[in-house]
Parts: structure tokens; C-alpha cells; sequence
């Protein structure tokens, strides 16, 4: 996303609204999540490369832009933005490059205009890195996206009648340009298999939420684009209607249906268990929508933070553990990643130091659950040429 330009207005009365959604099955929620001692405790003092982490968890830098990645001959591109991971043996086909038994890739948006595009870096059931190319190129100011089911990386441009690219992260195919998912400022996908569906955010002050139904499962080709319409409270029902002009002409996506709800800056979006949670980085929100009951709450806000203390500002990218915790990357903020438990606890799961010109991106785990991939946008120079890309390891709960 880009760096903010405007600051957080009045507090809403009326996002005191019950939550009493779930993460994982079984797990109830009361009300939006506060601050709270984390599953894996306090962090420690910095290490190597000036990241907090609890006990028991290590880090290492992957890439960093403008320089070859270790153990291959590719650039590794700037700004690097949202992200995803990727089992090796998920492809259908493979590049000569490709390796078995067990390894995975990650994928990485760039988000700079002109230019762009993503790139990927191939890693073996070790974790050793094997390859690192590009599976995009030549789009704009690509920031967040999303998975896919049939394994591929939707990379979306963070740009007014910006679009939806969907790529290979194996490196094979040619990324195809997916205009039926709409024109608008897209910022993350997250796909749901059950609905077949693919919900969109908005980066607008005054942006919608959106979900796409294609005319055929694993095929974005063709389908129909519609937007979620609700009450300007906190929490309620929703309902879903078709955008009548998907291509954002002569009226904007966001403009051509009355009564679609509004959100401040729709950022990051992740799909599961029949529940979708997305980001709003102007009200510091992080919103979910139970799917079987069409209904929307809050899983939190950082004004429903007795006393000013909120550990989780700027919220931006995210993403989900097996465990049903919440991974939610700070844009600004304490540079941290935070997480948020099924039992509405919302603690700092790390914190990156001496880079407070920058934000976090593209939080991903391995297809095991035993990594964590981030990125720091503009890292220690606060420019998108100073980008850098890591892995965390340690004990995530299952």
C-alpha cells in the first residue's frame, strides 16, 4: 500500500458492536479483541538483524532489492509488497529449474509504478534457497493479492482502474490479465472454494468490498462482480449485488450501486472456515464476515483499546495460521506483526527496529506452518530500493 497521508478521524461510537464470530470452529468471540499476553509470550531483545521475536524463534534475511538473491543469479525486485506461499509439488508443471520432495516458493508483489510486477524465490524441503525469477512483468504498483486454489498468485495494481494479473508462481505460464474481476484501486484476493468466490478490497477512503463468482470454478476468465451492500453500522447483514460496469467507466465500481458499504482503505484479506477477514488501514480496523449468516463485526479496533494502549495500529497486510490465529502486518505503527487468538487476544508476535521509515508486507507461512515470510517495503533507507525480504522460524502452534 502506499504510505499514509492522512490520520485517524473521530472514534465511531458505534463500533462497540458485539463480535461473536469464530477464527477456528468452536472458538466464540465476545467482543472485538484486546491486548493480552500472546500464545508464545514476550519478545526477546533484538537480534542479528534487529527483529524481536518470543523465545525459541529465529530470523534470516531472504533477499533485499537491488541485489542478487543468495545462491542464484536474479535481482530481487524493490518495494516488495503482498506475498504467498506455494508447494513445490502444487504445480502442474514445472520449470527446469523446479525441485521434489517437499520444497516451496514464495511469491512477491513490487510495488512501484511503472514497472512492478512479482517475482518468486524457490526454496528446498530444507529451506535452502534453490532459484529466484520473475512471474511478472511490465503492470503497476503492485501491492497485496492472493492465492488461488489451482495454485496461483493473483496480483493485483494498487492503481485507479487498476487490475487483477493471475500469474504462475512456478514459473511456466505466461500471467494472464483478468479484467471480468473488475477496474478499480485493488489491493488483496482471497479465495473461498466452498461459494466458489473471490473477495476483493479496496484501497479508497470510500471503498468497497467485493467478491467475484466465475462462470466456471478455476477459471477467472469470465464470471460476475458484485459488491456487499449494509448499514453503515459496525456490525449487521450484508446482502450482494451485481456491479453493473465492471471496467469502472464511465462510473467507478465503487459509485454505480446504491447502499454498498463503505470502508476506509480496505488493505489485506484472508479466506477460512467459512469466514473472511479484511483490513481497513484509515480506521485501524480489522473486519469479518461470517459467510453462512450474512452477517459483518468487528474482530478489532484499535479505538476499543482502553487507555490508548491498542498494540496493532496501521494495520495493512494479513494472514492465518492452521492454529486460527490472525497474522496482521503494521504499516508504520511499531513495525510489528501482530497476531490475534481465537480468544480475542491481540499481542505483538515480533517487531523489526531502526526502520521506522518503512512497513511490513506479504506475510505468508510454508505450506508446513514452520515458517513465516515477511518483507520490511523500504527497509533501513526508508526507500523502495531498500526493500528486504525474511524468513522466520521457530514453534507456531498448529
Amino acid at each position: 500500500m502506499e504510505r499514509r497521508s492522512f490520520l485517524r478521524g473521530a472514534v465511531i461510537g458505534t463500533s462497540a458492536a458485539a463480535f461473536g464470530g469464530t477464527l477456528m470452529p468452536g472458538a466464540a468471540h465476545a467482543a472485538p479483541a484486546q491486548p493480552g499476553t500472546g500464545p508464545y509470550g514476550a519478545l526477546g531483545p533484538a537480534d542479528a538483524n534487529g527483529i524481536l521475536l518470543p523465545a525459541g524463534f529465529t530470523s534470516r534475511i531472504v533477499a533485499r532489492s537491488g541485489q542478487t538473491v543468495p545462491g542464484t543469479s536474479y535481482t530481487w525486485h524493490n518495494a516488495p509488497d503482498g506475498g504467498a506461499c506455494f508447494a513445490e509439488d502444487g504445480g502442474t508443471s514445472r520449470s527446469s529449474e523446479a525441485e521434489s520432495g517437499g520444497g516451496w516458493i514464495y511469491v512477491s508483489n513490487s510495488e512501484v509504478n511503472p514497472s512492478g510486477g512479482a517475482s518468486a524465490v524457490r526454496f528446498s524441503a530444507t529451506g535452502a534457497v534453490t532459484g529466484a525469477y520473475r512471474v511478472l512483468s511490465g503492470t503497476r504498483q503492485n501491492c497485496a493479492g492472493g492465492r488461488t486454489p489451482w495454485n496461483t498468485w493473483l496480483s493485483c495494481e494498487e492503481v485507479s482502474l487498476g487490475y487483477v494479473y493471475e500469474t504462475d508462481p512456478y514459473g511456466v505460464k505466461a500471467a494472464v490479465r483478468r479484467d471480468a474481476l473488475g477496474r478499480f484501486k485493488h489491493e488483496a484476493a482471497a479465495a473461498d472454494p466452498v461459494r466458489r468466490a473471490v473477495y476483493l478490497t479496496e484501497d479508497e477512503t470510500d471503498g468497497c468490498f467485493y467478491r467475484f463468482l466465475p462462470t466456471t470454478w478455476g477459471d477467472l476468465s469470465s464470471g460476475t462482480l458484485q459488491v456487499l451492500k449494509a448499514g453503515t453500522a459496525a456490525s449487521g447483514s450484508f446482502t450482494w449485488q451485481n456491479v453493473p460496469d465492471p471496467d469502472g467507466s464511465p462510473a467507478t465500481t465503487r459509485s454505480q450501486v446504491s447502499g454498498a458499504k463503505r470502508f476506509n482503505g480496505g488493505e489485506g484479506c484472508h479466506y477460512a472456515d467459512d469466514k473472511v477477514w479484511f483490513t481497513t488501514k484509515g480506521d485501524n480496523r480489522v473486519w469479518r464476515l461470517n459467510l453462512t449468516a450474512n452477517t459483518y463485526e468487528l474482530a478489532y479496533d484499535d479505538s476499543l483499546v482502553p487507555g490508548g494502549a491498542a498494540p496493532l495500529t496501521g494495520v495493512d497486510n494479513v494472514t492465518g495460521a492452521s492454529s486460527g490465529d490472525l497474522y496482521v502486518a503494521e504499516d508504520g505503527g511499531n513495525m510489528e506483526i501482530c497476531l490475534i487468538t481465537p480468544a480475542d487476544t491481540v499481542a505483538p508476535f515480533l517487531r523489526i527496529t531502526g526502520q521506522s521509515g518503512s512497513e511490513i508486507t506479504g506475510p505468508a507461512f510454508s505450506p508446513d506452518g514452520t515458517r513465516l515470510y515477511f518483507s520490511s517495503q523500504r527497509g533501513t533507507s526508508g526507500s523502495s530500493s531498500g526493500g528486504i525480504t525474511y524468513e522466520v522460524t521457530g514453534p507456531f502452534r498448529a
